[in-house]
């Protein structure tokens, strides 16, 4: 199979022919349809966050069963599924208290003396997060998909498996937020974007995008944002508490920087609560002023929206059929497996909500 392969940071990714392994007990061999590029990928080939090389990155997935394993019985050949980084085994605290998103998946990988997943010409190619969805296949744990209605496009059901799982998750599961409040989310990509229509979802009476980018200010309004305010224009904290007349309930951080996740703290109003949803790169603090806790402001983060995901997925997948989530703006352009460096480019100057790759184009 063809697969877009990470073979050093900050340097394109190149499409090598890889060997992947048969399925092996709980295991299911997918065949890939369609790829979402997420910034949360950029990141590991950027080096702003560690992973081994060579990889094939690539975490946002939707593809068809092709087979499974002994032992599996969640789903057939011929199924449709959407994948998920937040595999869980079920036992642990995590996963028996209500927060599978945490799982520390224990038991879930293959075992150090099993022959790799993914291999090329006989060497071990490392699968990013147990997923490497930029490859034409993906040898996953069962715990990693879900199974979904086959009345869903797979180029859509793939943003479901991270972009919308962890925007829209973030204000559902994380921040709870509650009907009639005031919401800002700062980064209108593809994750914010998500948020800002969770927000409107969820009720919120005032919805504030929060970007650089007159383009994508525009595209939040289409997904319910109330107000826009332009970054560029002057101190983002200080056009949010003008237009709420002294910060919002609830801010939300997709970027993934140390100043922009300062902002959404300093938004907030007094019990306000402000969510980082990106990720900040490793080894970065972030500093807030001490005397503002008086206040029982809040900041907290968010992991892939809280999920659980073999609940929550098919019901934002229902929403996108009933019309109420929109997941068809989302995708900025279709594109091939061997442009995947142009999407990775697009995604740093922020021209894009997705690049989603079709693996038959």
């Amino acid at each position: 199979m063809k697969a877009a392969v990470l073979e050093q940071l900050q340097q394109p990714l190149e499409v090598h022919e890889l060997t992947v392994d048969k399925p092996g007990p709980g295991e299911v061999l997918v065949r890939t349809a369609a790829a979402g590029v997420c910034h949360s990928d950029l990141h590991f080939a950027n080096g702003d966050w560690q992973y081994p090389m060579p990889c094939v990155l690539g975490h946002e997935g939707a593809g068809v069963v092709e087979q499974v394993g002994e032992g599996v019985d969640y789903v057939s050949p011929g199924d449709p599924v959407i994948t998920c980084v937040s595999q869980w085994c079920g036992q642990c605290e995590y996963c028996l208290t209500g927060r599978p998103h945490l799982c520390r998946q224990q038991g879930l990988h293959r075992d150090s003396e099993a022959p790799p997943r993914l291999m090329r010409e006989g060497a071990l190619v490392h699968q990013f997060m147990e997923l490497s969805c930029f490859a034409e296949q993906m040898l996953v744990n069962e715990r990693a998909v879900v199974k979904v209605t086959p009345d869903i496009p797979l180029d859509r059901a793939a943003l479901i498996g991270c972009g919308v799982t962890t925007g829209v998750g973030a204000v559902f599961n994380t921040a709870q937020v509650v009907p009639g409040t005031s919401v800002a989310v700062v980064g209108c990509g593809g994750i914010g974007l998500n948020a800002v229509q969770a927000a409107r979802l969820a009720g919120a009476s005032r919805v504030i995008a929060v970007d650089r980018l007159a383009s994508k200010l525009e595209l939040a309004r289409t997904f319910g944002a109330s107000d826009t305010v332009d970054a560029s224009a002057g101190d983002p904290v200080e056009q949010v508490r003008e237009l709420t007349g002294g910060g919002v309930d609830y801010s939300f951080e997709a970027i993934g920087l140390k100043l922009t996740a300062e902002q959404c703290f300093a938004m907030i109003k007094p019990g306000g609560t402000a969510t980082v949803i990106g990720m900040i790169p490793q080894g970065v603090k972030i500093e807030l002023m001490g005397s503002e806790l008086l206040g029982e402001k809040k900041i907290q983060g968010s992991v892939m929206g809280s999920n659980r995901f073999r609940v929550d997925m098919p019901r934002y997948v229902d929403l996108y059929l009933q019309g109420r989530l929109n997941l068809d703006d989302l995708v900025s352009r279709h594109i091939r497996l061997d442009e995947i460096d142009d999407a990775f480019d697009r995604l740093r100057t922020g021209e894009v909500a997705r690049s989603v790759i079709l693996m038959d184009a």
